[in-house]
């Protein structure tokens, strides 16, 4: 299932670089299972590990995974971008968001500017606008129609 590519010590980073294939878990592997799967394969219970990239082979139902194994994670902190790890957090579920902006954001816009009675929504405005044009504007009737000269 996980073969290995390449397991190198890179001892100028002090990180672990480790490559290896999952066969079989093309479009099923996501990047916390892959964690797993290579924590349990390589014995690596406390340290920490980033997925730094999962590669779907076309054609073949394979995925390639490029991960760092780090003894302290502020050493990962300091040598890998923030927004590798901004990803790792929305995977697990921390960084959920809807249109408009975070869970929290949204509650707030809901609770604080509404009144305590029920408010219009901008389709019932539109409605409302919509049926106060028809009334301010009379329909044209045949008789109303001017009458076209005839040679």
């Amino acid at each position: 299932m996980v073969e290995t590519i390449r397991d190198v010590k890179n001892s100028l980073l002090s990180r672990r670089e480790i490559t290896c294939t999952f066969k079989g878990l093309a479009g099923k592997l996501k990047k916390l299972e892959a964690i797993d799967i290579v924590s349990k394969q390589y014995k690596l219970d406390g340290k920490v590990i980033v997925p730094i990239m999962l590669k779907n082979d076309t054609g073949r139902p394979m995925i390639s995974g490029t991960f760092y194994v780090y003894d302290d994670e502020k050493l990962a902190h300091a040598h890998l971008k923030p927004a590798i790890f901004k990803r790792l957090e929305k995977a697990k579920g921390g960084g959920e968001k809807t249109e408009g902006g975070s869970k929290e954001a949204a509650a707030e816009k809901e609770t604080k500017g509404k009144p305590e009675g029920k408010k219009e929504t901008s389709t019932e405005k539109k409605e409302a606008k919509d049926v106060e044009d028809k009334k301010e504007k009379p329909t044209k009737k045949e008789s109303d129609a001017p009458k076209e000269k005839s040679k």
